[in-house]
């Protein structure tokens, strides 16, 4: 049975934290919220409680965890070196959605890294994660709470839905400001190589330590694990088939309607009516649109539809992340 523990976002009852703390300290499993999404939380030093993860999220186990921790004082726990360019993005980065791959300490489960010889590391900045992670004194693996290749929830009624009966307790701290998940940058080459695109961009990144690879995918080879999570081909995915369109959809939303389909429509603001059809309008910059896409998607699935159609973004560096997410939930 999961239970659900409803806290203040900016002031964390000490109660409530501690209670999660016990239940992590345990083996236990707690959904909580960060900037980005809702992560699910276990011991990253208890390999066993690491394991329940991948069980609960049915994730392939190829595919290495995230590990939270307070501050940079932490990263001895679970990385075995802290090369210079790490110190730089810590300082001007973190707290903050920037996760960073480093090279994995003998002693931190090789589950948690997908038996990789790196360890992606970050310093969440919400303040629920960050009063957690100081109540419970461990690192904490987290990855997203839902179900692998499903929609990352940004509410705890998303994580409700997909996981419960299968975890332990969820903090319910509203929903979450960011919408998608963090950047991923493995500072063990160098250059340092852009792993995910995510809510800090790699401009910003470049601004601070210079030129980074930008790459396409991972060089892994099929049933190796990966530097990094988010590179499944079909990953961020609602239950209704999704597709992008070019335009700003309408053709298509009115052909599906007409064949008598149920039609989700993700679209712009100022689009006209689609009789028939759920639309949903996004802002057309990057931040808000990524701050409500997820949402977006889960209301769609919620309301039944059949298939979702989404006006795609334009191209460019500001909307990389949107469109990773994007064309990864078409599978394309």
């Amino acid at each position: 049975m999961t239970s659900v523990l409803t806290i203040d976002p900016q002031r964390p009852e000490p109660g409530a934290i501690a209670k999660a703390a016990d239940v992590l300290r345990s083996g236990g499993l707690v959904a909580f919220p960060t900037e980005t999404v809702y992560g699910l939380g276990a011991n990253a030093l208890d390999a066993a409680a690491v394991s329940r993860v991948f069980e609960a999220k049915g994730r392939p186990p190829t595919n290495p965890l995230i590990v939270h921790i307070v501050d940079t004082r932490q990263v001895s726990e679970v990385a075995a070196a802290w090369p210079a360019v790490a110190t730089r993005l810590a300082e001007r980065f973190w707290p903050g959605p920037l996760t960073l791959v480093l090279p994995k300490r003998p002693q931190l489960p090789d589950i948690a890294t997908a038996g990789g010889p790196t360890v992606a590391v970050r310093v969440p900045a919400h303040p629920i994660a960050r009063a957690l992670l100081k109540e419970v004194g461990v690192p904490i693996a987290a990855p997203s709470a839902n179900r692998s290749t499903e929609l990352s929830p940004t509410t705890a009624a998303h994580v409700f839905r997909g996981l419960g009966g299968r975890i332990d307790l969820i903090l319910d701290g509203g929903a979450t400001s960011g919408g998608i998940e963090s950047t991923v940058i493995d500072v063990t080459t160098d250059p340092p190589r852009l792993l995910r695109p995510g809510l800090l961009s790699a401009s910003a990144i470049e601004d601070e330590i210079g030129p980074i690879v930008r790459p396409g995918e991972p060089e892994t080879t099929a049933g190796s694990p990966a530097r990094s999570p988010g590179h499944m081909p079909r990953h961020y995915a609602p239950r209704a088939p999704l597709e992008l369109s070019v335009d700003d959809g309408r053709a298509r939303v009115e052909a599906l309607t007409q064949m008598g389909r149920q039609v989700g429509w993700v679209t712009w603001p100022g689009a006209a009516e689609v009789r028939g059809a759920r639309r949903v309008e996004l802002p057309r910059e990057p931040i808000g649109y990524a701050a409500g896409l997820y949402a977006a998607l889960h209301d769609l699935d919620a309301a039944g539809v059949e298939r979702i159609v989404v006006a795609i973004p334009p191209e460019g560096e500001v909307w990389l992340a949107v469109l990773d997410r994007l064309r990864r939930a078409a599978h394309l």
